[in-house]
């Protein structure tokens, strides 16, 4: 279904104009006039929510935290569907870590996806397929191939165009339907559903030998049910491969809204699904700001190794 369009506009073009002004000057550094500004936008208009999402970044940016997550708390009661992000906001400035709001993760991506793969692999030096390839590879040897295999978080299909040649047969899912008109046109996948990616996987049990996550779980700030969720889906023996963003502790919320995820926890959760970690290892699969981001590869099995051995 089709969401309805984000009320971004008050409806008075002055109004509006404060928004931008507002905007820029958040952009000079002018975060408590930003705020000022804004305060007076949102008393105006008390139903524009892109002006009071803008009021809690710029009490945020002025240090202003009080004043910020009662903007976002605003924001996150005029759309309770949260495509802005509201409530991931309200996670950075203290709040218990909260679960990416689905209509949130689809209008993010829903906008990125014509230039997705330009801005990862030329600004960011994206290298994450390649990452859990070679992961899969220590595991399972360069020559497995994987009769069914689910791409999770399948996004314009860079992982499905590295995977490719080892499946049999290659689903992909992802929240984004923009994303997954540009994966329908490379003709990678067998199949391609647009679905919240830790609800896909219930419905089917003992279905992949193979279900690979490149830079998707950076959306999770519990790791325990989506890992418990690829366990179901995977036959006796399937590998779930997949990269992390690394911090200390359970989870954390990094400045870019992407989890950073402890060991320990994604330890405890494989251990609390049944799965056995077979390979975990410190890589970078981004860089930002042209520094690397530290991240884990990792690959979970379910008892014994899937897949049929070729020799080359």
């Amino acid at each position: 279904m089709r969401s309805m369009p984000l009320p971004l506009s008050s409806g008075d073009l002055l109004l509006d104009r404060r928004l931008e002004w507002a905007r820029g000057l958040m952009e000079e550094g002018e975060a408590a006039a930003a705020a000022a500004l804004l305060a007076e936008t949102t008393t105006a208009a008390p139903g524009f929510l892109a002006a009071w999402f803008a009021l809690g970044e710029a009490c945020e940016q002025s240090g202003a935290l009080d004043e910020a997550a009662a903007a976002f708390r605003r924001a996150f009661a005029l759309d309770p569907t949260d495509r802005l992000g509201a409530s991931v906001r309200l996670a950075r400035l203290g709040a218990e870590p909260a679960t990416m709001p689905p209509a949130y993760v689809r209008a993010l991506f829903d906008q990125y996806a014509p230039r997705f793969d330009r801005e990862l692999v030329d600004h960011l030096s994206y290298r994450g397929p390649a990452v859990v390839l070679a992961a899969i590879d220590e595991v399972a040897g360069p020559t497995t191939r994987f009769a069914r295999v689910l791409d999770l978080g399948c996004g314009t299909g860079l992982m499905g165009a590295a995977i490719r040649s080892r499946a049999g047969e290659l689903v992909g899912v992802d929240l984004s339907p923009a994303m997954l008109a540009e994966a329908q046109a490379k003709g990678l996948y067998e199949q391609l559903i647009a679905a919240d990616l830790s609800d896909f996987p219930v419905g089917e049990v003992g279905a992949f030998d193979l279900i690979v996550a490149a830079d998707v779980l950076v959306y999770f700030p519990d790791l325990a049910p989506v890992i418990a969720a690829a366990a179901r889906a995977l036959v006796p023996g399937g590998l779930f491969a997949f990269t992390l963003e690394h911090g200390e502790g359970e989870s954390a919320l990094g400045e870019g809204l992407r989890y950073a995820h402890g060991e320990g926890h994604l330890r405890s959760a494989a251990a609390a699904a049944g799965l056995a970690v077979r390979h975990l290892a410190a890589v970078s699969t981004r860089s930002e700001k042209a520094k690397p981001v530290t991240g884990l590869a990792a690959v979970l099995s379910r008892g014994r190794t899937a897949g049929s051995r070729q020799d080359p």
